[in-house]
């Protein structure tokens, strides 16, 4: 309804066209615009039950003589945290050293809070307060903690100084970000007594960390010139093997190789030798027709030849065995004529020649008789007796003609 009654008041101006410096002046005044990084407390007129109102971002006109305006910042307060003296667990007191990061919350019902409580206070003011609930909250964690923890985890430590500080800081409207613990420290060398065992210890367990870190180094050590060792082995393994199996291919290769030149070899005799029994076999066939040219047509042909004079030696004997036979029918129907005086009368005919020859180489003798006279060996081969004799025998004997006998029949006729 203000902000209504203010346009109204612009627009009215604007109408006019009259605009003072006062005007602009009471517009200033009433007119208030909130940051990004503050909120706005309007004072003096109720609001949700509250006797004030709130006003974060943005902008607020200001009731004139009825409100009363206050700003509230909202940016980060560093505070510096120091406890001397703080008795921990076992007696034993420390001196820590801390920074807090905190600011006024800026939202409900925090804000409420700190309206409440830190309206109108510096920010001076607030970190003294913000400071002193800081300390006693660190004081009652280190009653909690053992000298060691809070030394040991410092994280830790700060992570329940603000569990512990963040219920009362909640209750002045505040927010604690963040707590650093920068140092921790006593008087009596407690720690410094904690820090050279744990340093002996730290030491000592270097030191056991180291010998173990160099007996696993020499160990992985000897494994890798094991593996390398190994690889080499398997490399020289598997060049073996393949020099092996190309020493055997190159065998294979060269078997065959031998195997297909014996091949080849074999090959060629063979047909060398089929060449030689073609050429054999042509010249058996050239030998064959020469034979045949040469020997076996004469051959055939003086067959053929000998064959026609047999034939014509066999017609001439066939005709003269026909005349021969013919000449003895005619004999035989003449002997069949002449009756038993026959054969003497053929005797005589083939007597006549044989006696001429007979009678011419014994011109001068004159035969009165024929004596036979026995044949001796003294006698046989000398002597025209002998010979006489001996002619008679082998007429007698050939042709069966019996000379005396005959001469002797003859006289008697």
């Amino acid at each position: 309804m203000i902000e209504a009654i203010v346009g109204i008041g612009v627009a009215v101006l604007a109408t006019v066209g009259v605009v003072s410096v006062a005007s602009v002046a009471i517009i200033r005044n009433l007119l208030y615009i909130c940051e990004p990084n503050e909120v706005l407390v309007f004072s003096g007129r109720s609001e949700g039950g509250r006797p004030y109102r709130i006003v974060k971002g943005g902008r607020a006109v200001r009731t004139p003589l009825i409100e009363k305006v206050d700003r509230m910042d909202l940016t980060n307060m560093i505070i510096d945290v120091t406890v001397q003296g703080a008795y921990s667990k076992g007696g034993i007191p420390l001196t820590v050293q801390g920074v807090a990061n905190l600011k006024i919350a800026g939202h409900q019902p925090l804000l409420d809070h700190a309206v409440e409580r830190l309206l109108n206070k510096s920010r001076e003011e607030i970190m003294r307060i913000a400071k002193d609930v800081l300390e006693g909250n660190l004081r009652g964690v280190l009653s909690q903690l053992t000298p060691e923890q809070v030394n040991e985890d410092k994280l830790a430590f700060a992570e329940k100084l603000l569990e512990e500080a963040e219920q009362d800081l909640s209750r002045l409207g505040l927010v604690l970000d963040t707590m650093k613990i920068q140092n921790v420290s006593d008087d009596r060398g407690y720690l410094d007594s904690i820090g050279r065992k744990s340093s002996a210890e730290i030491i000592r367990s270097a030191r056991i960390a180291e010998a173990k870190a160099k007996a696993r180094a020499i160990i992985q050590d000897a494994k890798n010139r094991q593996r390398a060792r190994t690889k080499e082995i398997e490399a020289a393994e598997a060049v073996s093997v393949a020099e092996a199996e190309r020493r055997i291919i190159d065998a294979q290769t060269r078997a065959h190789a031998l195997v297909a030149e014996q091949e080849g070899r074999v090959n060629a005799e063979i047909a060398k030798a089929e060449g030689a029994i073609l050429a054999e076999e042509a010249r058996v066939e050239q030998v064959r027709r020469r034979l045949e040219a040469d020997v076996i047509e004469p051959a055939r042909a003086e067959m053929e030849a000998g064959i026609a004079a047999a034939h014509g030696k066999a017609a001439k004997i066939l005709e003269q065995g026909r005349a021969t036979v013919t000449v003895l029918e005619e004999m035989i129907t003449v002997w069949k004529q002449a009756g038993p005086d026959a054969r003497e009368i053929f005797l005589m005919q083939k007597l006549q020649p044989v006696l001429g020859s007979l009678i011419k180489t014994v011109d001068d003798v004159k035969i009165e008789r024929v004596t036979m006279l026995p044949g001796t060996t003294a006698s046989a081969t000398g002597g025209t007796g002998a010979k006489s004799a001996r002619l008679v025998e082998e007429l007698k004997a050939s042709v069966g003609v019996d000379v005396p006998a005959l001469l002797q029949q003859l006289t008697q006729r």
